[in-house]
């Protein structure tokens, strides 16, 4: 297909997912009488007396946080899931009512103790500390028998629910691998059967040589807006060694780390000079005791602003019950991100 047809409706296929995604680029040109919200701009706020996650500070639950100076975590105050969890009893009921107990642990992250920081606005040095926490509670949360699946993610901003502008993110530890990591741990599964390698570095080699949709990159990673995305400015982010997990990487790979997160948030903020919203989270090997050689470490990105700071893409109508759709390709969505400066325009 030549270039100039990808500007008319067509659909691409995710293989990790299994499913399509409807691609309108006309679309972009119709005029939006919508729901407009209010930019979130950029905090300049360095400690918040009112925050339950500023050091010193109650916390909602009614411990307090201790003054800490770098990265701190603690077990949620109002977790989703509990360590023990009785059996809900529902052998007698029909197939179609099943349920069963589900056990785990549910942590928060603190980024750093300054109030006003994002991933964008911090220090590389400091995002590594992140890192180095984020393979930590990995492996200690992975190695309780009773956990299975370690998932790591950041919801940023208001819009995206995040009940605390505080530089956080949250870890959910549960028994049974949640839904969208068991269809990507399925989907590769079925490629190494059946091609003998790996999906993902197969992709990586494919983005490299289109290099259409690759956002930024560095000797350990690529950031790309994937062939099959579906937010406008979705993004993945790839390792480049086949490696499962957080634990498996280098010293340099998790410096290497640090530096793509900010060079990818930081462009997100100035694509609409904005503290870009978004869900973010990372999908890596399963912690159920198997062999996982089909596992490939790679982040998701699933940013919610659409035409500027104010408008958002909403998933209805047609995507709740027919397939994701969206308007802009992933070509012109990388070729955006692209051409932004890796230096934050805040910065004095």
């Amino acid at each position: 297909m030549s270039d100039s047809a990808w500007q008319f409706p067509h659909r691409r296929y995710n293989p990790l997912r299994r499913q399509w995604v409807l691609v309108s680029p006309h679309r972009t040109e119709r005029p939006w009488q919508g729901e407009v919200n209010t930019s979130s701009g950029f905090p300049d706020i360095q400690y918040d007396p009112k925050c339950y996650l500023c050091p010193g500070n109650d916390r909602a639950g009614g411990k307090k946080n201790p003054v800490y100076k770098g990265v701190f975590s603690f077990d949620n105050d109002y977790a989703a899931l509990l360590p023990d969890s009785p059996d809900p009893g529902t052998s007698s009921r029909p197939e179609l009512l099943l349920a069963e107990s589900e056990r785990g642990r549910c942590r928060v992250l603190c980024f750093h103790p300054d109030h006003g920081l994002t991933l964008a606005r911090m220090a590389p040095d400091d995002i590594r500390q992140v890192v180095d926490a984020w393979s930590d509670q990995y492996q200690e949360l992975g190695g309780v028998p009773a956990i299975n699946h370690v998932q790591i993610f950041e919801n940023r901003g208001t819009m995206m629910g995040a009940s605390n502008p505080h530089p956080h993110c949250q870890i959910w530890a549960t028994e049974h691998i949640p839904d969208e990591p068991a269809t990507e741990t399925n989907a590769l599964i079925e490629y190494q059967k059946s091609h003998g390698s790996c999906m993902l570095c197969d992709y990586i080699a494919i983005e490299k040589a289109e290099a259409s949709r690759i956002v930024c990159e560095n000797d350990d990673f690529l950031v790309v807006v994937p062939w099959w995305a579906v937010w406008p400015f979705e993004t993945l982010l790839l390792a480049r060694q086949h490696t499962g997990s957080l634990a498996g990487f280098s010293d340099r790979q998790r410096t290497s780390l640090a530096a793509i997160l900010k060079q990818t948030t930081t462009r997100y903020d100035n694509l609409f000079e904005t503290s870009f919203p978004y869900t973010m989270g990372f999908h890596q090997t399963p912690t159920d005791g198997n062999e996982h050689p089909e596992w490939h470490f790679h982040g998701h990105f699933y940013p919610p602003l659409l035409r500027s700071a104010t408008v958002r893409k909403f998933m209805v109508g047609f995507e709740m019950l027919g397939m994701p759709q969206r308007d802009i390709t992933p070509e012109g969505a990388a070729e955006r991100l692209r051409v932004l400066p890796d230096l934050h325009f805040t910065l004095k």
